[in-house]
């Protein structure tokens, strides 16, 4: 039968769906090649000239002077656009530093003034364009007292692990001369945070090293000059350097550098209207309250988020734009006259702290340090050894002091317990004020406490007793305790005052160290003595009137009687202050802002191929690998069934032959039998039926 060919109508389907992938790439080369890549890369200023690429200023002005004496006035068909490019080429290559930056770094930032002067005279002849087209602009920004930085010099001045924000400029560049102004203030406001230098393209080794990098290896400028880079704190090299990519300003460059760079909090800004709740109401109880009147309503400068990080356990910052209008509003709540101007609240119900005026960030980080901790401070976990408020501590006082005391307001938060400690401020105040030169003040009813608190024998502190629960029900063992300590049952808050005297013994820690020391096995009673703080502790509860005067007696009291009385060595295990969480600091860029980026980047990075001359002969490489890779796939299929066909006829003619063969056998066998012939005996034939066995003469016989 004769076999059947496919038409080529129906074969003509398949063969496109086949080479699909090539043809596309095939397309998509050749679109590159001749729409995409022009687009690239324009006519570039020596080809408007007639000079050979990188040719030199001379033979600028050799092409230069041949096309003007071809020009002339009078004569028609000379368009003004064709005089101002090669005007303009003239000008930007014979300066010698226009010239560097536009043949090593493709700069040419006044490119546009050709578009612009094209326009103004479009229907003027050519004569009354005014020349020099250019400005020549030289920029030192020595003169102005900034610091430059070379190659040479680039090392040894990265020692410290401060950050570096860097700016690359060009001496003849005219954005960059425009930018000083704006340079000056963002070095001012980085002072003390961080370090500032400027390198020119000149120095063309450490500007490769800063400079963007196209997928050719050109050294470029995404954003032109001057560009911006940075290196974070504690590290300088490339794969830190973080890039600069938004419009130049003072204020969006001293953002990022401290949002994106240094990765400060921010400080916001609040109304009279969103003071309380949304920034006061929301201060933990243990947190200096800052605000900041200003004037400008500008953003909060990298000093002060700098400050506002390095103090964050201490203090909470925000900033209040000062209106006209609310004077009388600020005045009454917090006596603030003008900005711009500095509030600290501390505890509640004391008077605010205003300091008016502007100074330095040294005066701004002197205030802070002194006004960091809460008048009358909260015992925490990180503030029990520093307070001495801690069995497995010391006092104040210094190591050799044997006994002292620890005067603690213990409370759930509550109106109560706020009252309380401005009851306790006072307290502290009345004690700090106390003058023992005065005979008048000699008071015994006061003097032990004062001479206690002025000697850091005594420190007084408050506790919150929901929080530390565990640690207030240690110490306030009543029917009452749940009033004061642990999460509230009932709406009743009853803080309480305990003094804690701690007493350290010197020959009962030499024993409890020798016991420590000794080699022989410890008992179960050993242990347990071993497990206790290593001061004894006595508590007394206050049940007096929350009132000053009486308060300081009974701390007096209390004071004369613990050093005065031979009072019990009793020690203790003294449950451990749970640390509290500290409030989450919200710093560095925002995740959204992160992925917006990170796509601006990925398109960066392709618009940086469709720019590289080598992709088009790339993917018409592509296409034709791919085609041969379909040919070749669609070959091996068509000789693969015609093999297999092959196979299966010659196992087909053997599978024939053998049974061929095999009837053969048959056959004869037949003819034998019926001829009835017999095959020849043999020893491997069968014995017959008949036969019988013949003994040998020399055989055994019964």
């Amino acid at each position: 039968m004769a076999k059947e060919t496919p038409s080529p109508s129906s074969s003509m389907p398949s063969v496109l769906r086949a080479y699909a992938a090539p043809i596309f790439i095939f397309v998509l080369s050749m679109f590159f090649q001749l729409f995409l890549l022009p687009r690239s890369f324009p006519t570039s200023h020596y080809d408007i000239l007639g000079v050979k690429t990188y040719g030199s200023v001379d033979d600028v002005r050799e092409a230069y002077d041949a096309i003007a004496s071809k020009w002339d006035s009078n004569s028609g068909g000379r368009r003004p656009a064709d005089f101002i490019k090669i005007q303009y080429a003239y000008e930007l290559l014979t300066n010698l530093v226009w010239k560097r930056d536009y043949d090593v770094y493709g700069i040419d930032e006044s490119v546009h003034i050709i578009e612009e002067l094209e326009k103004q005279y479009a229907v003027e002849d050519f004569s009354k364009i005014k020349l020099p087209l250019l400005e020549v602009v030289s920029y030192e920004p020595e003169r102005e007292g900034f610091m430059t930085i070379t190659s040479q010099d680039f090392a040894s001045k990265f020692q410290d692990s401060k950050p570096w924000l860097i700016q690359v400029y060009s001496s003849g560049s005219d954005s960059s001369a425009q930018f000083s102004t704006a340079w000056r203030r963002i070095v001012d406001l980085l002072d003390g945070v961080a370090n500032h230098a400027m390198v020119e393209l000149g120095d063309i080794r450490l500007v490769t090293y800063l400079a963007e990098k196209k997928t050719t290896g050109q050294v470029f400028f995404r954003k032109g000059l001057p560009s911006i880079v940075a290196f974070p704190p504690h590290c300088k090299t490339a794969d830190c350097l973080i890039r600069f990519e938004g419009e130049l300003s003072t204020d969006t460059v001293t953002d990022w550098f401290a949002t994106t760079v240094l990765e400060l909090p921010r400080v916001f800004y609040h109304t009279k209207e969103t003071l309380v709740p949304k920034f006061l109401s929301k201060v933990p109880p243990n947190k200096v309250r800052v605000i900041l009147f200003s004037q400008t309503g500008e953003r909060a400068t990298p000093s002060v988020r700098q400050a506002a990080k390095d103090y964050w356990n201490f203090a909470s910052l925000s900033y209040v734009l000062w209106r006209e209008e609310d004077a009388s509003f600020w005045w009454n709540a917090l006596e603030v006259e003008s900005a711009p101007a500095m509030v600290i609240m501390k505890d509640p119900g004391l008077k605010p702290v205003v300091y008016h005026g502007s100074g330095n960030r040294t005066w701004f980080l002197d205030i802070l340090e002194q006004n960091k901790q809460l008048q009358l401070p909260q015992l925490r976990s990180t503030t029990s050894m520093e307070l001495g408020c801690d069995a497995r501590g010391y006092s104040r006082a210094g190591f050799e002091t044997a006994t002292w005391y620890c005067a603690v307001l213990v409370g759930r938060q509550s109106t109560e317990l706020n009252k309380m400690r401005e009851t306790m401020c006072r307290v502290q105040d009345s004690l700090s004020n106390h003058d023992e030169s005065d005979e008048a003040s000699k008071d015994p009813s006061v003097a032990p406490a004062a001479s206690a608190h002025k000697n850091k024998r005594l420190t007084l502190a408050w506790l919150d007793g929901e929080v530390q629960s565990k640690y207030c029900f240690f110490y306030v063992q009543s029917e009452t305790s749940y009033d004061t300590c642990g999460t509230r049952k009932s709406p009743i808050d009853v803080p309480r005052i305990l003094i804690i005297r701690y007493h350290r013994n010197a020959t009962e820690s030499a024993n409890a160290e020798n016991e420590k020391s000794s080699k022989w096995p410890k008992t179960v009673w050993q242990s347990e003595v071993d497990d206790v703080d290593p001061a004894a502790q006595l508590v007394v509860s206050y049940d007096g009137p929350a009132e000053t005067p009486e308060i300081i007696k009974w701390l007096s009291k209390m004071v004369e009687d613990g050093d005065s009385k031979n009072l019990p060595f009793y020690r203790a295990k003294t449950p451990e202050l749970v640390p509290e969480g500290a409030e989450p600091m919200r710093s560095g860029v925002p995740k959204s802002v992160k992925a917006t980026q990170a796509l601006l980047r990925i398109w960066n990075r392709i618009k940086d191929y469709l720019a590289d001359p080598r992709m088009g002969p790339t993917l018409l490489l592509g296409a034709l690998l791919s085609a041969g890779s379909v040919w070749w796939t669609r070959s091996r299929s068509i000789q693969q069934p015609v093999q297999t066909t092959q196979q299966s006829s010659s196992n087909q003619s053997d599978d024939n032959a053998e049974e061929e063969k095999k009837k053969e056998r048959k056959r004869e066998q037949r003819k034998r039998n019926a001829k009835g012939e017999e095959a020849p005996a043999s020893i491997t034939d069968n014995e017959p039926k008949d036969a019988v066995q013949i003994l040998s003469s020399g055989s055994d016989s019964d």
